[in-house]
């Protein structure tokens, strides 16, 4: 954010606690004294009101970073995302751009209870207009976070707080990564494992790893990267090849971002699959506070490997 504020001045970071606390979990730290309140604006507790300013700034050539501090929060500010964001540049003939990143955590952290801890991939990967962005990565966060804040249309830019403290390999030059590409983070024979975000760093990698070394299937498995647009052909291309599929995520499966990967790529892979395609979510109840239970409800890698292991027929 930092990189992309200070290489175009119409940058601007607004949301509850990224000013003078240095946000809700230090993202912003500094920034306030960098940049000034001008640009570093801290706001009520009201997510209508903010995401509506920065939507009505968009549309005036400004390019606002909005952070919320939970993605579960925005269900207060569907009508401004939605309803706004998402369709001004259509609704007026292309007379509006909407550049606007909206950014925050997203989905199951730690013990943050029911209300906290919202997948919202579906409510907004479903609504064309938007782009859906969940990098897995340090190093997709910040290429990926630099192509959305300079993309003309508005990005939701999923984040977790359990992920923030995750190191790795980051350039200090400058470098995006383009929306819409996924990236095949293993190759492999034998089966197709499809991912995004804090699931693939939680417990997907885990199980490639056991799959592999323990009962010796090749696993290719892709990180999406980009819900909306998907990569579509890269899945396909893989399922043709391997005639295997297995796709996770922590959403509820009814309904879920995992069965709408599913459909995208179950018709032009029928003939080329040996086995149904296999999805691997959390299980359909409230989120639990409790630790045990929290993490009994979620995708395991135990979980993934008997999936796996299902329509390899092992």
């Amino acid at each position: 954010m930092t990189e992309e504020m200070e290489r175009d001045e119409n940058v601007f970071l607004m949301g509850e606690e990224v000013a003078e606390y240095n946000g809700a979990y230090k993202v912003s730290e500094g920034m306030l004294d960098r940049f000034g309140p001008k640009r570093v604006i801290d706001t009520p507790i009201s997510e209508a009101g903010f995401a509506g300013l920065g939507i009505g700034a968009a549309t005036v050539g400004l390019r606002p970073i909005i952070e919320f501090m939970s993605w579960s929060f925005t269900l207060v500010c569907l009508d401004q995302i939605v309803n706004n964001a998402a369709n001004i540049r259509y609704m007026s003939g292309g007379q509006f751009k909407v550049p606007i990143t909206f950014r925050g955590g997203n989905g199951i952290a730690h013990q943050l209870g029911a209300t906290h801890s919202h997948r919202v991939e579906t409510i907004y990967t479903r609504i064309p207009g938007l782009t859906v962005v969940t990098p897995s990565t340090p190093y997709e966060a910040k290429g990926l976070l630099k192509t959305s804040i300079r993309s003309d249309d508005p990005v939701i830019f999923l984040e977790n707080e359990k992920m923030l403290n995750d190191a790795g390999d980051v350039p200090e030059e400058d470098y995006t990564i383009p929306i819409g590409v996924a990236n095949i983070e293993r190759p492999g024979n034998d089966i197709t494992i499809i991912s995004y975000g804090r699931p693939l760093q939680r417990v997907v990698r885990h199980a490639v790893q056991a799959l592999v070394n323990d009962h010796g299937i090749d696993v290719e498995l892709i990180d999406v990267r980009t819900l909306r647009p998907l990569d579509k052909n890269t899945l396909i291309e893989s399922v043709k090849k391997t005639n295997r599929c297995v796709i996770v995520d922590e959403d509820y499966g009814y309904c879920g971002m995992g069965a709408g990967i599913l459909h995208q790529i179950q018709k032009p892979c029928f003939d080329y699959l040996d086995a149904p395609i296999e999805y691997v979510h959390s299980d359909e109840i409230p989120v639990p506070f409790n630790h045990f239970l929290e993490e009994a409800m979620m995708p395991s890698v135990d979980r993934i490997v008997a999936a796996a292991r299902d329509v390899c027929y092992r």
